[in-house]
């Protein structure tokens, strides 16, 4: 995720990091050579000539801009759902912290069982989002009585869920927790269950291909065409024209593909990693611990 203030107008003309610039510099250094090209050899290719107008690309370009506006706004939706599942993560996991503290007869150190079972569930999903292993974080997190079920699990958040409903029961049953008051902590876990099911959905469920390769297509032949549509009536300019609209239209395609998969490590992902140590150290600040993690500092204006 990009957090960076906000800059001059003037500076922002020039900004590199944080842009998709970096990922289409290549097809649009193509596409500016050969709009050169074109423009050298008056619309001629291998002894023919291509006379174009500017009509077609006009109604094609309209199109093209509704439909690279769909899909910018479908992967946007994906992006802030996410981030809004992940938001419901921070408020779930307050809430049972809060409420294992107030209205369970238990001490402090099944308080900290289960408020660090629930930091365990956070930094599980955020592995299991990103493929990577969460071996070390559950190992620092969870009691060693739960470890070995829980390392060996394929969907480590949902087994985890599992032990803390474990602990609800148990303190039900030992009268440690009013029967009346089980209902209300069910509740933040469902929430909990639902958010991890809404962020395998999100990653389970890309936008179909199809819609990426008819973008792709048509973005890619508009540009290489349009030289030919603009070199009769603005000559040399054309490099210049074709630049600006291939750099949008790359662009956009650019950041919609980038932001279709929220939980990657991209620059405009989301921050997972730096979300799951807020969420531990408000847990654990509201234990009273103070020794709590130092917040992920951003890498040249990205937070992982």
């Amino acid at each position: 995720m990009i957090v960076r203030p906000l800059q001059h107008w003037l500076r922002m003309l020039f900004v590199w990091r944080g842009s998709v610039l970096g990922r289409i510099l290549p097809q649009l250094a193509v596409v500016i050579l050969w709009s050169i090209a074109v423009a050298l050899a008056q619309g001629t290719v291998l002894g023919f000539k291509i006379d174009l107008t500017i009509a077609p690309f006009t109604l094609l370009g309209i199109a093209l801009a509704i439909f690279l506006g769909f899909s910018n706004s479908v992967s946007y939706d994906r992006y802030w759902e996410a981030r809004k599942l992940w938001g419901a993560l921070l408020n779930d996991s307050r809430s049972l912290t809060r409420q294992i503290m107030s209205l369970a007869d238990v001490d402090a150190t099944v308080q900290r069982r289960f408020a660090y079972g629930a930091i365990a569930f956070v930094h599980a999903l955020k592995h299991q989002l990103r493929n990577t292993s969460a071996e070390a974080d559950l190992a620092r997190c969870l009691p060693p009585e739960w470890q070995a079920r829980v390392q060996s699990a394929q969907f480590k958040p949902a087994v985890i869920l599992v032990l803390l409903a474990d602990v609800v029961r148990e303190l039900r049953q030992n009268g440690q927790l009013s029967p009346m008051l089980v209902p209300a902590i069910d509740r933040h876990l469902s929430q909990l269950n639902e958010a991890l099911g809404g962020c395998e959905r999100i990653a389970g469920t890309p936008i179909p291909f199809a819609y990426s390769v008819i973008l792709h297509r048509t973005a890619y032949l508009y540009s290489f065409l349009l030289p030919f549509g603009l070199v009769h009536s603005i000559g040399l300019l054309t490099p210049l024209i074709v630049a600006f609209i291939s750099y949008t239209f790359f662009a956009l395609e650019a950041l919609a593909e980038e932001i279709q998969e929220p939980f990657g490590t991209e620059p405009n992902d989301l921050a997972l990693k730096a979300m799951s140590v807020m969420i531990e150290s408000t847990v654990r600040e509201m234990l009273g611990e103070t020794d709590l993690p130092e917040a992920v500092a951003a890498k040249n204006y990205i937070l992982s």
